[in-house]
């Protein structure tokens, strides 16, 4: 039988894969015992329904499971059953948020905070976490992206492997987006902000981007940071990442980091890579 193991983080979107497979024909199961899972699979297995694809949702809820599920895993594998491990993650600030809207009290330890409750279970969900055959960090996916990346893994396609880039600018002013993977200070390019003609418009407008790209250092900056991007993208893809978040950052986020963020997106999307770009903070007035 194809058996898939969902897995990870409590809020992470392991119920919304498993409502996928649902579509998909697997037989699913929740939070199923560790001692019943050989009786399960024996009975699967031996089935006048033919069960060929089962999903198993086990977490942090059987602590059992977390004692146990290496040997549950080998005994799978043994008996000659393709065994995949889907381990869904996000970020802390993402599941504070979900708990937090559904109100629900985290699962991992009775009586303690959200944010307690997450620490807890990432320091035992880690040894999981290492062996799992995919890692999906759902911290940016909406309900129909969560389930495309399920469904493209399972088949195979080449859709599993397809990177998304998540571009933004933002002010270091207001603080590090939590969710990037790399940040690129560009405080040190000269700044619109103190050109008076300038200082009211965003890098959106054409005065101020021919300003920040027509400085010699933009140019020199803007040829080495593409290149470093285009060696790590292809690299960043075959490790399986779904999503990369590349954060450009100047003071207020409003002038250069805008700038250079949409030059590289320009630059990028004509050469077909899956990208997406946000200007957080380019409301907020600052340069």
């Amino acid at each position: 039988m194809r058996i898939v193991i969902i897995t990870g983080l409590s809020g992470s979107g392991k119920s919304t894969a498993v409502r996928a497979l649902e579509d998909e024909g697997f037989f699913c199961l929740d939070n199923l015992p560790v001692s019943l899972v050989a009786t399960f699979i024996d009975l699967a297995e031996h089935s006048r329904e033919q069960i060929s694809d089962v999903a198993l949702v086990m977490d942090i809820r059987s602590r059992d499971f977390i004692k146990g599920y290496d040997e549950v895993f080998a005994s799978m594998s043994k008996a000659g059953h393709s065994v995949k491990i889907f381990f869904f993650d996000a970020t802390d600030e993402v599941l504070i948020r979900r708990f937090s809207e559904t109100r629900r009290r985290h699962p991992a330890l009775e009586g303690a905070s959200v944010p307690e409750g997450i620490r807890f279970e990432r320091d035992q969900l880690a040894g999981l976490r290492r062996i799992a055959t995919a890692i999906i960090d759902t911290s940016e996916m909406n309900v129909h992206r969560l389930k495309e990346v399920v469904i493209s893994s399972i088949k195979g396609s080449d859709q599993a492997l397809e990177m998304q880039v998540n571009l933004q600018s933002f002010g270091f002013r207001y603080g590090l987006p939590l969710e990037s993977d790399l940040v690129m200070d560009v405080r040190f390019l000269p700044n619109p902000y103190f050109v008076p003609a300038l200082r009211p418009f965003s890098g959106l407008e054409q005065g101020v981007r021919e300003f920040v790209l027509g400085q010699k250092e933009t140019t020199v900056f803007l040829e080495r940071f593409r290149g470093m991007l285009e060696f790590l993208l292809p690299g960043y893809r075959r490790e399986g990442k779904s999503y990369l978040s590349v954060s450009i950052g100047c003071t207020g986020g409003r002038h250069r980091s805008v700038a250079i963020a949409q030059e590289l997106y320009q630059y990028f999307k004509q050469r077909n890579v899956n990208i997406k770009i946000i200007h957080r903070d380019i409301d907020k007035g600052q340069g």
